[in-house]
């Protein structure tokens, strides 16, 4: 009996992608109200562009990594043992400080994507838009990964490396790292911190896209546009 309902799930399964998909692949082209494949690509932009705007922007913002659970920048495996060493002989306001700069240069660099994603967005083609649309739940975020992720990396690096600077990450984390060092019976550290946090920087990035991603695929009344609400009618 459990064969024949995955039998029959996998069957309806994919008939509803191959209907979907014949749907998408015949659309007529122009006017009269129907959507076109032009339609389809901007709305795909439309949706993109929202991510970017009311998700991507809140990452500038004061406290936007520091205080979002999604995306927040905890320690390297290789630095807990020095927030917990810190912790352990009363220096925990230290540790907590050290913490918060790493977001706050998190923070400092995400500015610098959003060109680089506008430029993206921008690029999107119909084959693109209908690979996204029937694609999975975060397709358009995985594109969005693969048209930017090495240039945002390469782009993210300098930028951390001078927000260390400009927030005083590097003066803290250098007296935080002396301070542990200095307790007996400790092997010493020194991570490197722009690498790692060029990284969490860049997963919050996508992380917060998804988000987005998700609302507009399931819920209609995240659909602000009659646009993204006749395209994303295609995939519901």
């Amino acid at each position: 009996m459990y064969k024949k309902i995955l039998v029959l799930f996998t069957v309806f399964s994919l008939t509803a992608c191959a209907e979907l998909q014949d749907v998408v692949n015949n659309l007529p082209q122009g006017g009269g109200g129907v959507l076109s494949n032009a339609d389809i690509a901007s709305g795909l932009r439309q949706a993109l562009d929202l991510g970017i705007d009311k998700q991507v922007s809140k990452l500038t913002q004061k406290d936007g990594f520091f205080k979002n659970d999604l995306v927040k920048i905890l320690l390297p495996e290789e630095l807990q043992k020095v927030d917990k060493g810190l912790r352990d002989i009363g220096l925990g306001n230290l540790a907590d400080e050290g913490l918060k700069v790493l977001n706050r240069a998190a923070e400092d660099a995400v500015s610098e994507a959003t060109p680089i994603f506008v430029n993206a967005v921008k690029d999107i083609t119909f084959d693109d838009a209908k690979n996204i649309l029937l694609g999975d739940k975060d397709a358009a975020t995985q594109y969005l990964t693969s048209k930017t992720q090495t240039e945002l990396y390469n782009k993210f690096q300098p930028v951390i490396n001078n927000s260390f600077a400009k927030v005083g990450a590097d003066q803290i984390w250098e007296n935080l790292i002396n301070k542990y060092n200095a307790i007996p019976f400790t092997n010493n550290v020194n991570p490197n911190l722009t690498d790692y946090v060029t990284g969490e920087a860049l997963k919050g990035v996508y992380t917060m896209i998804a988000v987005e991603e998700n609302e507009i695929r399931n819920k209609v009344s995240s659909r602000s546009t009659d646009l993204l609400k006749k395209v994303f009618a295609l995939q519901d």
